[in-house]
């Protein structure tokens, strides 16, 4: 059984797993979504990725050749990650899929596209991408079973993946960017989610400020709020980090011991005060 199913998260690409059916509690179902990190969403009206093909690999179960991947999805859907942020998602397929572990998902991309407002728009083909598919490992591995649901999230870091060429200051300075995906995949079921305001000492909602995750020995996680100071970050494993919010002409803030709890909701606002 399979099915498309489209709705919305953050920026990013979420794989779900679901259970099936009482019918066989040796299958499951697999929901994939797409959400996505910051980017200089000033100058830009969208960025671009066409998905075409969805594998998963099992973690390995004595069959003769290793471990083979398994096709999930095959087809052409194009996502606009600049509407995928602060935990929208955007769902990809929706799938049945056999219990066990699965440790590695690979995502063929066939094209990248990027439009600057009131500009050019540029593309670029993905001959890797397409061909070879971006093999993306699963920390901790993800175990499906029978009648109980785990999920997936494969997070697109738009403001790396995206390399601007020309002057990224003006619309008019850029001439184009080379695509170098940067995805990170989480097993959310053993994630929490982080999310907040961040306004003035007026109590003035901050647009577009700068909200870090950090945590030892991992990548640095970014987002940006939006027009309502809002923000989110989403597939945080449950683990204590620090968060660093920072915005142009305003004083950077720091709170260290952020605790995120798998299954729940951390709250933080942040108060900047102009410099």
């Amino acid at each position: 059984m399979k099915k498309l199913l489209f709705a919305f998260l953050a920026a990013a690409l979420v794989i779900i797993f679901t259970g099936c059916s009482k019918i066989n509690d040796s299958n499951g179902h697999l929901v994939v979504k797409i959400t996505d990190a910051p980017f200089p969403i000033n100058l830009i009206e969208s960025a671009t990725v066409t998905i075409t093909k969805v594998e998963i690999r099992k973690v390995g179960d004595g069959i003769s050749d290793g471990n083979p991947f398994m096709v999930l999805w095959e087809g052409s859907e194009k996502f606009d990650l600049l509407e995928l942020r602060n935990g929208v998602v955007e769902e990809l397929l929706d799938v049945e899929i056999p219990a066990g572990e699965y440790n590695l998902i690979r995502l063929y991309v066939d094209e990248a596209g990027l439009k600057v407002k009131d500009g050019e728009s540029y593309s670029v083909k993905v001959p890797s991408g397409k061909q070879t598919g971006i093999k993306l490992f699963v920390e901790p591995g993800l175990v499906v079973e029978g009648g109980l649901t785990s999920e997936l999230l494969l997070d697109f870091d738009l403001s790396n993946s995206f390399v601007l060429q020309g002057n990224i200051d003006s619309p008019a300075g850029i001439k184009g960017f080379n695509f170098k995906p940067v995805i990170r995949a989480v097993n959310s079921s053993k994630a929490g989610k982080l999310e907040g305001v961040v306004t003035d000492k007026d109590n003035v909602k901050i647009d577009q400020a700068s909200i870090v995750v950090k945590q030892d020995g991992a990548d640095d996680i970014s987002v940006l709020s939006d027009a309502n100071g809002y923000y989110a970050v989403i597939g945080l494993l449950s683990g204590t980090y620090s968060v660093v919010a920072s915005k142009e002409n305003y004083e950077t803030v720091t709170i260290n011991d952020v605790k995120i709890v798998s299954g729940n909701k951390t709250v933080l606002n942040f108060v900047l005060q102009h410099k």
